[in-house]
């Protein structure tokens, strides 16, 4: 059981993650051309694999994912997930309603914001990465192209101050946070956000609904596409 330790002796509070999940409209517009019709479901599916995987993770708590979206809003939370809606503002200010919300259930525990499309994210690799955040009052993992970044998260108490967004491994050292450098670790910076990025991900083993998508696109013959766009 979560916030147990093997003896039965209380253990410290489970992660509390946030999942910034966009309106379908928007997400993932870069594989618009090379998945055509099938984009939303493919970021609707992108989205259950990493929460579900999240879930999955014996360190996390909860998941709470924030999203203006009825869609993903009602899959992810048929997996488990809290939702909440989004205010509207931008992705950082999306991630902070989160964490008032992950601060509201669980005060005294910690408070991560994880990228929502991570498909082939496995749970035990995901641990890792929380368990070397937990030793630091901030700290963050940057994406497989080290521009970016797929987790930031903050220790109980510590004030949760996301700078997602372009740039952001930058933003996040510049405000303070430790970069983490966990190895073996692929499936939690592998982000999707072009079809050479999912290719990436499919030779790491996406989830089960990203990888249905993907076998609906191959027998429409739209997957792989000619080239990256």
């Amino acid at each position: 059981m979560r916030g147990t330790n093997p003896g039965g002796r209380p253990g410290p509070p489970g992660w509390t993650l946030v999942v910034p999940v966009k309106t379908l409209l928007a997400a993932k517009t870069r594989l618009a051309a090379a998945t055509g019709p099938h984009r939303a479901a493919l970021a609707v599916a992108i989205a259950c694999d990493t929460v579900a995987a999240a879930l999955a993770c014996p360190a996390v708590a909860r998941v709470v994912v924030v999203t203006g979206d009825p869609v993903p809003a009602a899959a992810l939370a048929a997996l488990g997930a809290r939702v909440v809606p989004d205010p509207l503002a931008g992705l950082n200010a999306a991630l902070r309603h989160g964490g008032a919300e992950a601060a509201r259930l669980a005060p005294a525990g910690p408070v991560g914001a994880l990228q929502a499309d991570l498909p082939a994210l496995r749970p035990a690799e995901l641990a890792a990465v929380l368990a070397a955040a937990g030793e630091f009052d901030s700290a963050f993992l940057p994406d497989a192209a080290e521009i970016g970044t797929t987790f930031y998260g903050v220790r109980p108490g510590v004030a949760f101050t996301p700078g997602f967004g372009g740039e952001s491994r930058a933003r996040h050292l510049a405000g303070g946070a430790k970069e983490l450098a966990v190895p073996g670790v692929p499936s939690v910076r592998r982000d999707v956000d072009t079809p050479a990025d999912l290719a990436a991900a499919l030779a790491l083993g996406v989830g089960p609904h990203t990888a249905a998508v993907v076998a609906t696109l191959r027998e429409s013959a739209a997957w792989p596409p000619d080239r990256d766009r």
